[in-house]
């Protein structure tokens, strides 16, 4: 199993409406769940779309505006309900324990839960989380507060045992890790079989890059350049580009362009502005920069 995808929980801006709750997203990378911002509502989507909130260790909150962290003391009040035990670690600005504080006094089922907070960096691109199989970083954006996009990139993975040689060369179960990892085969009489001959090429290892709430930043492209798959807000139209500046936001024209700039394979735009019913022309503006544009829908899943 090698699924890497991404679930639109959350898709408007600042209002929730009657079919887009605030900004909130479900990466899934095989058995791993890592959510980002949490978003009024958060906990309902998450049902709703058949995730299981107790597989989710690790949050990632881009700035702490009301409509991308006010689902969070609902949700930690939940996972602790459930029976949610070990450490939960958000990945915030500095203020947001402080924030928490208040609320999680009153929270008196939170016992088992341990909640651990890691400042962000706003100010240059850093990692800030990393196992065997995904490497997660942030970067600054540019917003009226401190923001940050976030990268997840999958590492590489090992080679792939070639079926016929194993049956051709009978390897032995106690050898196939070393080979998986670049080893050649010694046969009994002495001779080397070269690993390329028992070996498939790894899946080329993929890339989600995630950019909410920011004017259009060109500094950002070196870091998101080639990703699979790159969310980023366009909360307004093209028409709307003064407004955009004012909001520190970014329109469908100018995500598009970055888009095809960094040669991203493929744009997901969101975080849309209550006033637009309907984004199928924000959708058609964006493409007619970058084709290869969709608009993000509550609900919506990604496959890279």
């Amino acid at each position: 199993m090698n699924i890497f995808s991404v679930t639109i929980l959350g898709s408007s801006s600042a209002l929730p409406t009657s079919h887009r709750f605030p900004t909130a997203q479900v990466v899934r990378l095989n058995e791993q769940l890592f959510l980002i911002d949490c978003g009024e509502g958060t906990q309902i989507q998450l049902r709703r779309f058949g995730f299981k909130m107790g597989r989710i260790n690790h949050i990632f909150i881009s700035h702490l505006h009301g409509d991308h962290i006010y689902g969070l003391p609902g949700l930690i009040s939940s996972l602790a309900l459930y029976g949610k035990k070990g450490e939960l670690h958000i990945y915030a600005h500095s203020d947001l324990p402080q924030m928490m504080a208040g609320m999680m006094k009153f929270m008196n089922e939170v016992t088992d839960l341990q909640v651990k907070y890691h400042p962000l960096n706003f100010h240059r691109s850093a990692v800030i989380y990393e196992d065997k199989r995904i490497k997660i970083s942030s970067f600054p954006l540019k917003h009226r507060i401190s923001c940050c996009g976030f990268l997840f990139q999958e590492l590489p993975s090992d080679l792939h045992l070639d079926k016929q040689a194993l049956e051709q060369f009978e390897i032995p179960v106690t050898q196939r890790n070393n080979i998986k990892n670049g080893a050649d085969l010694v046969l009994p009489d002495g001779s080397v079989i070269p690993n390329h001959y028992l070996t498939l090429p790894a899946r080329p290892p993929r890339t989600y890059a995630f950019c909410t709430d920011t004017v259009v930043r060109k500094e950002i492209i070196p870091l998101v350049e080639g990703a699979d798959l790159l969310y980023h807000e366009a909360t307004f139209a093209a028409n709307l580009s003064d407004l955009a500046v004012k909001t520190f936001h970014t329109t469908t024209f100018q995500a598009a362009d970055l888009a095809s700039q960094a040669r991203v394979k493929k744009l997901v735009i969101g975080h849309f502005s209550s006033r637009y019913k309907d984004v199928t022309p924000l959708v058609n503006e964006a493409r007619t920069i970058f084709p290869e544009t969709f608009a993000a829908n509550d609900g919506d899943c990604y496959e890279l």
